[in-house]
């Protein structure tokens, strides 16, 4: 459904989406719904309209509190976006998947009649080495000069992983020397081919932080590792990086933004699009949020935002250092997604599953990313880290060619001739800076780390980073907003 400008302003806009805005979530967003004034006051003001920040905000909304979530962008969603397919269909540009023991984003979804769908994995796997291209099934390629140093590795990483609090990693007894080295480093000591095995780990730390081994510090990747799990089960690499019983299992049917989308909707104008916050003011017993839209009184605020962002806001009183320096080390990853479309999943009746890894060039981690009902085929390549600075500068039509020649490496020249190719880089979105996820080099953790969830005066803090379990991915965003939330209405 289309409406023009004088449709749209017959209705409620009063506080930003309204309850015409909201019914048009899952279709356009006009610049109208964009339009109105903000309420003077509220209980609680939530910034940024991801899913951390939704789910936080209803929460709030069902204990009976006022809540309004002020999101500089035009959209809902954050690190979530759908991108839908000129042959039909949907896929995601942000953040796609999920797996076992991701458990709060599984539920929220059921309560949202948003279904998930297994990711395709029939077939074999490519495992492109050296220019020379193999077939495998599992995790790890069967390369003999990787294959024992690669799997002692991980079993090692999986040990200290077990035995690290998720709540408070620096407290570790190890937490000082663990931090004080990059993966890359650990890699080097711990392993005899230790260069391949760092490059094939790559194809782990670049699609997964957008960062390389050599930019991660020892100690947060192990603290991610162990988050690959719940209160009841321990984090495994393999909880974190296999596809069947791993993170990258399924996929939501209709795409992951589906989740925000519905969320926003059910809050109607308690929704507020388009409404950059640029200063909160902490004095005479309150919180006051100015906007682009506004300024919000709000007894409470939660923030919801990639750490970076945070910076560009004015505060007074000014976060206490500790904070504004943990926001300064903790930069966004480096990440583009680019999917090629083809008519059909040709790979599919060649017994591949449309997944791969290769040791060089664009298209170093590859999944098959086609809808649920396979109509049409679709390749996706996370070129993140150091492959992102080597593609990024590139010119489109230059770029397309690397990655196109890449998928055609793995599955055939049939790759050469998509139907439509996508890509969406993280690091040109003014509101995210970068992505998936922001990242800790060595030191910064066991210096800043307990600042994470340190509430500053009335300003609560959200988002997937602060997630004790899956921090980094949707089932994270879901349990820190709900954290928040609880914080938020405990205090009021």
């Amino acid at each position: 459904m289309t409406l023009d400008r004088r449709t749209l302003l017959k209705g409620s806009l009063a506080t930003g989406l309204g309850a015409l805005g909201a019914s048009l979530l899952e279709g356009p967003v006009t610049a109208a719904t964009l339009q109105g004034s903000l309420p003077k006051k509220v209980d609680v003001v939530v910034v940024g309209g991801g899913l951390s920040g939704l789910v936080a905000a209803q929460k709030v909304a069902k204990s009976g509190r006022s809540v309004l979530v002020v999101e500089a962008r035009k959209r809902v969603g954050g690190r979530l976006l759908n991108h839908k397919l000129d042959a039909g269909g949907v896929i995601e540009a942000g953040g796609a998947f999920v797996g076992p023991t991701q458990d709060h984003i599984l539920a929220l979804a059921k309560e949202l009649k948003v279904a998930t769908f297994p990711e395709y994995i029939e077939g074999k796997n490519v495992y492109i080495s050296k220019g020379k291209r193999s077939l495998y099934t599992g995790t790890v390629p069967p390369d003999p000069g990787i294959l024992i140093d690669a799997a002692l590795l991980l079993s090692t990483l999986n040990g200290y992983a077990a035995e690290m609090p998720v709540d408070a990693p620096w407290s570790h007894p190890k937490a000082a020397l663990w931090d004080s080295m990059t993966l890359s480093q650990f890699i080097h000591k711990n392993t005899l081919n230790s260069a391949a095995v760092e490059n094939l780990i790559k194809s782990w730390t670049q699609p997964g932080f957008g960062s390389d081994p050599s930019q991660l510090s020892l100690l947060f990747v192990i603290h991610y590792i162990a988050c690959s799990g719940n209160e009841r089960t321990t984090g495994t690499f393999e909880l974190n990086s296999d596809t069947k019983g791993g993170a990258q299992e399924s996929r939501f049917v209709g795409g992951s933004q589906l989740i925000p989308l519905r969320l926003a909707q059910k809050l109607g104008d308690r929704v507020a699009l388009g409404a950059a916050v640029t200063r909160i003011d902490q004095r005479d017993g309150a919180a006051f949020v100015r906007t682009t839209r506004g300024t919000v009184r709000a007894r409470r605020v939660i923030v919801a935002m990639p750490p970076p962002m945070v910076l560009n806001i004015d505060w007074y009183p000014q976060l206490p250092s500790r904070r504004h320096t943990l926001l300064k080390k903790w930069e966004m990853g480096e990440l583009m997604k680019c999917d090629a479309v083809y008519s059909t999943p040709f790979w599919r009746k060649d017994g591949l599953s449309g997944s791969g890894l290769a040791d060089a060039g664009a298209t170093r981690a590859v999944f098959d990313n086609s809808p649920p009902d396979g109509k049409v085929g679709v390749l996706l390549a996370f070129v993140g880290g150091s492959v992102h600075k080597q593609y990024a500068g590139l010119s489109l039509a230059a770029r397309r060619k690397a990655v196109l020649e890449g998928f055609a490496q793995m599955f055939g020249p049939q790759a050469l001739k998509p139907i439509e190719y996508t890509e969406q880089d993280w690091t040109k979105e003014r509101w995210t800076g970068g992505g998936p996820v922001p990242i800790m080099g060595p030191g910064t953790m066991t210096t800043f780390g307990p600042a994470i969830h340190t509430r500053f005066k009335r300003v609560h803090w959200a988002g997937t980073e602060t997630s004790t379990y899956w921090n980094g991915y949707m089932d994270g965003a879901v349990r820190a907003g709900k954290r928040a939330a609880t914080e938020v209405l405990e205090a009021l």
